[in-house]
């Protein structure tokens, strides 16, 4: 039998998820596309992940992985390329990389005008998905930690980071050398929001962000070939796990009935039995009456594990 195609779920507004699709492109992947909802229940995924909260979701087979952290682990994986993944982040991008992915991606948003952000919503999801959305995503942000700036405060982020990205560009064509990698991917993608909700360009002042958004854009998507849920659920009652790797000695909880979650935000807990932990992973096997058993990955930082 082949082996399991790379299958992501994801929806096309999903930040996160353009990510991912970008990180495919410059692996020059070919992967097969689920569309999903942008809010749950996620009929295409959840019984596969046990209902893992957030979006983009990857699955190869029987093996589910849950966060870009791991997604982008697999994708660098097929394609042999170290700029993939967050270890390729040099100390002198890390500290630019750590506020795309904290405070500027959410005021990346935060920021946009109430008018402006209503308009696109009503746009990607209608006046009743608008009202699901703002809802299930207020309900995200209320059981976790995180508490981003608002107004006046978040554009002055968001702002700030512009200026500052332009000059670090203003010496090197990427972020990871000459061609985009992960820093730039994930630098990228919540400047790639705030463009979509609020219809506009870069900044003219920022010339330099302005040339790099292009090329970043440019890697594009890969080959990309849309399947439907049906598919993806085949693929994993058709595969079994792949063979889960040594663990680290000492584990609390392995081979125990454990619950893994965020520690952030989207806090909702995936139930499974710890099968292995690594300095990068926790897997959890899933044991399901439509599919068999699966395993779910999730990466260490920023979740936490507690028995069930």
């Amino acid at each position: 039998m082949a082996d399991p195609r790379f299958i992501l779920h994801h929806y096309e507004s999903s930040p996160y998820a353009e990510k991912i699709r970008l990180l495919l492109g410059r692996g020059q992947q070919t992967w097969g596309s689920v569309l999903s909802p942008a809010m749950p229940p996620r009929p295409n995924i959840d019984p596969l992940s046990g209902g893992y909260r957030r979006i983009p979701i990857a699955q190869v087979g029987a093996d589910i992985f849950c966060d870009t952290a791991i997604i982008s682990l697999e994708i660098a994986g097929r394609s042999s390329q170290s700029a993939m993944t967050a270890a390729s982040v040099t100390d002198d991008m890390s500290a630019l990389v750590e506020r795309a992915e904290s405070e500027v991606f959410f005021s990346a948003i935060a920021g946009v005008k109430p008018l402006k952000l209503i308009a696109t919503l009503l746009r990607l999801f209608g006046p009743f998905g608008m009202i699901r959305f703002v809802k299930d995503r207020g309900r995200m942000m209320k059981s976790g930690t995180v508490r981003p700036a608002q107004g006046d405060k978040a554009t002055a982020i968001f702002d700030r980071f512009l200026a500052d990205l332009d000059a670090m560009l203003a010496s090197k064509r990427c972020l990871s050398g000459d061609e985009p990698g992960y820093a730039d991917f994930t630098v990228y993608h919540p400047i790639w929001l705030n463009a979509l909700v609020t219809g506009n360009g870069i900044d003219a002042n920022y010339a330099q962000v302005s040339r790099w958004y292009q090329q970043v854009a440019g890697v594009g998507h890969g080959s990309r070939e849309e399947l439907d849920a049906a598919t993806a659920f085949s693929e994993a009652k058709d595969n079994e796990p792949r063979p889960v790797p040594e663990s680290e000695s000492h584990v609390d909880y392995l081979h125990t009935q454990v619950m893994v979650a965020p520690t952030d935000y989207g806090c909702e807990a995936v139930e499974g039995v710890l099968v292995a932990q690594t300095p990068d992973r926790w897997i959890v096997a899933r044991d399901t009456d439509e599919f068999g058993t699966v395993h779910v990955h999730f990466p260490r930082h920023d979740y936490a594990v507690t028995p069930k």
